[in-house]
């Protein structure tokens, strides 16, 4: 028996002089992609959340950062007023009725929700280079670290383990060096100094276990709505490039990760990238031609990627022309860059006969915007000057009783408000020196070369199974083996992680 055909999500009203009619997006093509941009104060934050309500009520679960505070309303019912009553009827709503959309907050350092962690394993040596802003040179020092730690079986869980693995690398730079490829002392201090500066804005608590699992960007509720998962990035946003890599994170996760489906009735996840052109800033062209490749690729696999920056041209030409479903709002053209990106948003509408683009893009109200989405057969509508509809929810922030509120009733808070630290490269290693030179080592790492030396029986146990503490062969050849076979563009480099964005060095 087929099933119902799902509802198209409601974007707006079309008040172009010839033409009137609801303007929606089609569930089927949310995974073509999209763009939202305009200028600040013209309501892109309201149409992202209008989005992803409407995504949400069907059952696509959406991940979007939470820059500037607002989006957080989301998780709370509206209040009407008569800005709010008049829209309604001028759209002609019938539906309409104040109401929350179920959520998760996440936050990176763990305030204003629930913790987000990635072990340096998972990060690997490309992003992590990027993310501590190293040269070349730096860049390749810190692979060999990684190699290091394959080839002996030393878990790089957090900053603790890469800075004990920089020291071994250090004390012992000539042996590794002819095996491995040069070490200096002075790229070794570049890293140990980026790192110290990580730590001090927070980054500590990001490399950390448990990680992140992308089951938990991607739920349901019982009723079948989406969770609309909401990044806290008003402070990581002050740190562009960490803001940014992260962000590059998840997307090659979710690209490695998931298998291919084709086209689906609905995405299977939405992921907006608010601040776009962070992306972009300072990108090498090889880079642009790697994510160029995931935005192309990750469609089939059910994931809708939208952007959000001020200007249109803030993404790149190559990958601007995969972004099916646009919504401009206003633009003033007060200087040769804003004339500039109005030319360009007029140029990749599909033209209006009635409807001078170029005009009317800096005319445009709070609330207004050009708007072109996928029609049937995926050919895009002509654009369409619109009043975007309201959102259901509370437009701006929610107090920290609300939040603590939702983040009671989330369910990952029990996985993950609550840190791990097992066994890895620093106690790995603690212990061989300690076995080295038993009286110069601390108690701890005595007591595990110990119980390496002694115990056979329940140390073949614990390293194969492992213990509370200590992840296992089983289970580390297990997450390994799942992260790295999923494509063969994520086996090209070390670890998986990026893999479909960088090419990684060699």
């Amino acid at each position: 028996m087929d099933q119902p055909a799902l509802p198209p999500i409601l974007v707006g009203k079309a008040i172009t002089t010839e033409t009137s009619g609801l303007v929606h997006l089609l569930p089927r093509y949310g995974n073509r992609h999209g763009l939202v941009a305009g200028a600040t104060g013209t309501g892109k934050t309201v149409t992202l959340m209008t989005l992803a309500e409407g995504f949400s009520r069907i059952g696509v679960p959406v991940f979007l950062a939470d820059v500037k505070g607002d989006v957080a309303g989301l998780a709370v019912p509206g209040t009407m007023n008569d800005k709010i009553q008049q829209r309604i009827a001028e759209m002609g709503i019938t539906d309409y009725r104040s109401e929350g959309s179920p959520t998760i907050f996440w936050d990176l350092y763990g305030k204003n929700g629930h913790p987000v962690r990635a072990t340096v394993s998972e990060i690997g040596p490309t992003l992590l280079g990027r993310m501590l802003e190293l040269n070349d040179t730096q860049e390749g020092v810190l692979e060999i670290v990684f190699k290091l730690a394959d080839d002996n079986g030393w878990l790089l869980l957090d900053l603790k383990d890469l800075r004990a693995l920089l020291s071994h690398v250090s004390d012992n730079r000539k042996e590794i060096s002819t095996t491995y490829g040069l070490v200096s002392t002075q790229s070794i201090g570049a890293i140990q100094r980026a790192l110290l500066q990580i730590e001090q804005q927070g980054g500590d608590a990001f490399f950390a276990e448990p990680a992140l699992e992308l089951a938990d960007l991607m739920r349901t509720t019982i009723d079948g709505r989406g969770m609309i998962s909401i990044l806290a990035a008003d402070q990581l946003i002050l740190k562009p490039r960490l803001y940014s890599s992260f962000l590059l994170w998840l997307l090659s996760e979710l690209f490695e990760t998931l298998p291919e489906v084709g086209d689906l009735d609905k995405p299977k996840l939405v992921f907006v990238f608010d601040e776009a052109h962070l992306l972009f800033d300072d990108a090498p062209p090889a880079l642009q031609q790697r994510i160029e490749q995931v935005v192309r690729l990750i469609r089939s696999k059910g994931v809708g990627v939208y952007f959000c920056s001020q200007f249109p041209d803030d993404v790149p030409d190559n990958i601007l022309g995969q972004l099916g479903n646009r919504v401009q709002h206003a633009l003033r053209a007060f200087t040769p860059r804003d004339q500039k990106a109005v030319k360009t948003a007029a140029e990749t509408f599909v033209p209006n006969p009635a409807l001078n683009v170029a005009q009317v893009i800096s005319q445009l109200g709070t609330g207004e915007a050009l708007v072109s989405m996928l029609m049937d057969k995926g050919v895009p509508m002509p654009v369409e000057r619109t009043l975007i509809a309201p959102p259901r929810c509370r437009m701006g922030s929610i107090t920290d009783a609300e939040r603590a509120q939702v983040r009671a009733g989330s369910p990952v808070g029990a996985k993950y408000d609550r840190s791990i630290d097992r066994e890895s490269a620093s106690e790995m290693l603690a212990a061989r020196h300690a076995a080295a030179d038993p009286a110069q080592a601390p108690a701890s790492a005595r007591a595990t070369a110990q119980a390496d030396n002694g115990g056979i029986g329940q140390s073949i146990k614990d390293a194969v199974f492992g213990t509370s503490r200590r992840q296992g062969m089983v289970e580390s050849m297990a997450k390994q083996t799942a992260r790295t076979v999923g494509s063969q563009l994520g086996r090209q480099i070390l670890r998986g992680i990026m893999g479909g964005i960088f090419g990684g060095k060699r």
